[in-house]
């Protein structure tokens, strides 16, 4: 299987530069798998297509304001960190533009000198293990210097930062929106409670790696990132009764469900577990646990659209995307949706 299996055509005016207003009014392509019929509809009728036995499965992380500015002590050539993931209290991996003034020892300060950094060790991938120093509270400090990281196809500014976290978010520590969530409004999800569905949390931080192209024209060589999960008791046993009372379970996004498949066992069952998962959904690795999908349209090549191609096929996948172009869908994190059911 090669990623340029994997590729499509878009026209860079599909790629959405703002998100919707209001959230729930984005459009809606929604897939019958068992059919093959796909419909055009708006987000919000999505409500129509989730039955009362149904689990809708959702990710509560929260994307922090993970881009800081700075500038290298004694040069004071400028940098800029994006924050990856947190090690401990204190140090961080993160990315940095330009990577060349970043050698083990080589410090920086952001702000009025408020938080300083100084580099430990190189990454693999070529990221940095930093350690930084500050008084006080490092969300405050980091509140008050960081931008919201937002992806690099988006090139205008965001009036919002609000815009850019999903209404239910609530666990600080993703560099990037689980986005398929960003169409949610809270009266929609109340709605959907009404209707008798069961909307439960999970938590993946999502890294900048979702982002990255596939490099290996191999898809089995491709190299996976790293992302934090939690599933607890309660969230796994709410899971798994949605289906034994023969409701589906729905996920939002393609971050709910490698936190699924990540924890289920060979029978699709949900377990309770925390750590970090590398796991790779592509055609040929069985979705055990997930029954429908709502996400958005992804990236040509990357992992996220071989993951969906894994729920419906890489051909149906590729002609629901031309289709979605000639339709004229708006595109990536701020674009619109997708229900693959």
């Amino acid at each position: 299987m090669k990623t340029s299996d994997f590729f499509y055509e878009l026209p860079e005016e599909l790629i959405a530069q703002t998100p919707a207003e209001p959230r729930d009014s984005s459009r809606l392509m929604v897939v019958h798998r068992d059919t093959g019929k796909i419909e055009h509809r708006v987000f919000r009728d999505v409500i129509d297509y989730l039955n009362p036995e149904d689990v809708l499965v959702v990710n509560h992380t929260r994307v922090i304001p993970a881009r800081l500015y700075g500038a290298k002590e004694g040069s004071g050539g400028a940098i800029e960190f994006l924050l990856l993931r947190r090690l401990n209290l204190t140090d961080w991996e993160v990315i940095l533009k330009p990577g060349k003034k970043a050698k083990p020892g080589a410090r920086f300060v952001f702000g009025n000198g408020e938080l300083k950094a100084e580099i430990l060790q190189v990454a693999e991938d070529g990221g940095r293990m930093v350690r930084f120093f500050w008084e006080g509270v490092f969300e405050e400090v980091l509140e008050r210097l960081g931008n919201m990281p937002l992806p690099p196809y988006i090139h205008e500014k965001l009036q919002d930062p609000t815009r850019y976290q999903t209404v239910y978010a609530k666990v600080d520590g993703s560099a990037a929106a689980p986005t398929a969530g960003l169409h949610f409004t809270p009266e929609l999800l109340e709605a959907i409670r009404g209707k008798g569905v069961d909307i439960v949390p999970v938590l993946l931080h999502v890294g900048l790696g979702t982002f990255r192209p596939v490099k290996e024209e191999d898809v089995e060589n491709h190299h996976m990132h790293s992302e934090y999960y939690e599933v607890t008791e309660e969230q796994a046993q709410r899971i798994n009764a949605a289906r034994k009372r023969g409701g589906r379970v729905v996920c939002v996004g393609t971050t709910s469900v490698r936190t699924l498949e990540t924890v289920c066992d060979e029978n699709g069952v949900i377990r309770p577990g925390n750590g970090f998962t590398q796991i790779f959904i592509r055609p040929g690795v069985p979705v055990r646990a997930v029954d429908a999908l709502i996400t958005n349209f992804h990236l040509p090549g990357s992992t996220l659209l071989m993951l969906i191609s894994a729920l419906m096929g890489r051909e149906t996948a590729l002609a629901a995307y031309e289709l979605a172009v000639k339709e004229r869908y708006r595109f990536f994190s701020f674009g619109d949706a997708m229900l693959i059911e």
